[in-house]
Order: C-alpha cells, then sequence, then structure tokens
C-alpha cells in the first residue's frame, strides 16, 4: 500500500539531481584540465596530479562545515529567518575561505613540502610546484564557494551554484586549451584554473550576496 508522494520526492530531487550535476562539473573540470596538462609530456601530469591532490583535499574540510550547514540553512529558512541563515552561511564561508587561503598560500611559498612526499623526480617536482605557486593563492575562493554551495542546498537555491560549476568547468576547460594552444606555456594553463576557482567563488558568494535565496516563506 505504498505509495510515493510526488510533492516531496520532487523537493528532495529538485535540490538532489543538481547537486549531483554539480558534482560531475568538479570532475569533468578535472579530467579535462588532466587532459590538457597530459600534453606537456608524463612529468607535466604526474606534478600536477600530484598538485592538485591538495585541491581535493580541500572537499572534505569544506564539507565538514558545509554539511552542517545544510541543516541549520534550511531550519532557519522553513521558520521565515532568512537574515540568520545568512549570518550563518557566510559565518561558515569565512572560515573555510580562511582556512583554504592559508593552506594554498603554505602551498605556494612552500610547494616542495608537498611535492616530495610523493615523488623524487625533480622534473614532477618542478611542474607540480609551479601549479601550486600559481593556483594556491586561489584556493580561498575554492573554500568560500564550496561551503555556500553547501549552504545554498539547504536554501533549496541551487540555480547559481550550478552556473558557477558550469563557468568553472568553461574557464579552464575551454581557457585552459586555448591557453595551451597559444603559449604552450603550462604556466599560463595553470593561471586559468586559479581564475576558474576565483570565477566559482565569486558567482556564489555574488548570487547569494544579492539575494539569490530570497525571502522564502516558511512551509506548512
Amino acid at each position: 500500500g505504498t505509495k510515493i508522494r510526488w510533492p516531496l520526492l520532487y523537493e528532495i530531487l529538485r535540490v538532489g539531481l543538481i547537486a549531483a550535476a554539480i558534482t560531475v562539473t568538479t570532475n569533468l573540470t578535472v579530467a579535462l584540465t588532466t587532459g590538457i596538462v597530459g600534453r606537456a609530456g608524463a612529468q607535466a601530469i604526474a606534478g600536477y596530479g600530484i598538485g592538485s591532490r591538495l585541491e581535493y583535499l580541500l572537499i572534505p574540510f569544506a564539507f565538514s562545515i558545509g554539511a552542517p550547514l545544510v541543516a541549520m540553512v534550511g531550519t532557519c529558512i522553513g521558520a521565515g529567518k532568512t537574515e540568520r541563515a545568512l549570518r550563518a552561511a557566510w559565518l561558515g564561508a569565512l572560515v573555510a575561505g580562511l582556512a583554504a587561503e592559508t593552506v594554498g598560500l603554505a602551498a605556494a611559498c612552500f610547494p616542495g613540502g608537498w611535492m616530495t612526499l610523493f615523488s623524487a623526480d625533480a622534473s614532477v617536482i618542478a611542474h607540480g610546484s609551479q601549479y601550486l605557486r600559481i593556483v594556491g593563492p586561489f584556493y580561498g575562493f575554492f573554500g568560500v564557494g564550496m561551503v555556500l554551495y553547501f549552504a545554498s542546498q539547504g536554501a533549496g537555491r541551487l540555480a547559481w551554484p550550478l552556473i558557477a560549476g558550469l563557468s568553472r568547468l568553461a574557464v579552464a576547460g575551454a581557457g585552459g586549451a586555448l591557453a595551451y594552444a597559444w603559449t604552450h606555456d603550462l604556466a599560463a594553463v595553470f593561471l586559468t584554473l586559479g581564475l576558474a576557482l576565483a570565477v566559482f567563488g565569486a558567482i556564489i558568494a555574488g548570487a547569494v550576496a544579492r539575494g539569490a535565496w530570497g525571502a522564502v516563506p516558511p512551509r506548512g
């Protein structure tokens, strides 16, 4: 006698499916940029792979802050307290952004400390270090964007996070390919990847700041 309650299923999937799509854009971004960097040779792709793992380690950290915000923001917005939801989201984004930026700056200043954990090849270390020096300072944008993405799940407003993910994919994929085609220099590609992170974080933060969540009335 169990029946599907379509209104509830819709409420779940309208958030869950878009969140899944955003995750896909993240992995597509890595796949495309790996292919671009691979044109420079095996050592380049190995160095990029090691360096970019540090970025991946920021995701569980952002999750540790963002996952509780899903419930906090959802509860506040459901009670009609949008301003309180925003305060929680911005505080979480501030903490994550500062922590991610600290990690990024440390990696940019001392890339060998990370690279030598995984390789002793001088060329691999050089390519990975170049990546960290250029992209590391943009990690703060990634931390802010990821936490606000989680918070937006609680708000049920994922259109702008999806746009941000697609924009990052376009900048990193198309921009990275054009940068390498024009310059044959990985520094230009890595700069494009850093700018893609900045675009991702800035779009989500800008949308939330400009009222993307709106004044959502409590649900009965």
